[in-house]
């Protein structure tokens, strides 16, 4: 009897505002020097939180809420850490990625400079190859508060084969 193959998609979505405190921007897995930081007990990589949610939807298992909130408590703030337990959900469901695509909104900081490093770091994190790893973004036109410059939403679209 011969394996069926088929694809799956799943959205995630997350947002988080900036912080006051002392603490880098990561974005992607990238750091952006000279930026604020995100209100959050992790990292607050808004872009591998959303890409973990997105992850989540194709294994039916939350990562991000009692899962991290576990890791954090133990100290373990890097979100790179939640996105691969997520990817080991997908492990054990006989599925892996073939495409990202990476929708940001904010005003600050300029995305664009980053993005060949961001697209090389997630690419890395997830196994696909970096030209199959789409990132956009946009103040979208300052109409919600992170366009004005209060924080950072993020949508992600991935797509995944089941083996």
């Amino acid at each position: 009897m011969s394996e069926f193959k088929y694809t799956l998609s799943a959205i995630g979505q997350d947002s988080h505002r900036f912080t006051d405190e002392n603490k880098p921007l990561i974005l992607g897995g990238v750091v952006f020097e000279g930026s604020r930081g995100m209100l959050a007990n992790s990292d607050g990589d808004v872009v591998l939180h959303a890409l973990t949610n997105a992850v989540s939807g194709l294994t039916a298992r939350n990562i991000l809420g009692a899962p991290a909130d576990e890791l954090c408590k133990k100290g373990i703030t890097d979100s790179a850490v939640y996105l691969q337990v997520a990817l080991d959900g997908l492990k054990e469901k006989n599925m892996r990625l073939m495409h990202i695509s990476v929708s940001i909104e904010c005003k600050t900081p300029k995305i664009s400079p980053k993005v060949d490093e961001m697209r090389a770091k997630i690419g890395e994190l997830c196994n696909v190859p970096q030209d199959e790893v789409g990132i956009t973004a946009t103040t979208g036109e300052e109409l919600t508060e992170f366009g004005r410059g209060e924080g950072i939403a993020v949508l992600c679209i991935v797509t995944a084969i089941k083996e």
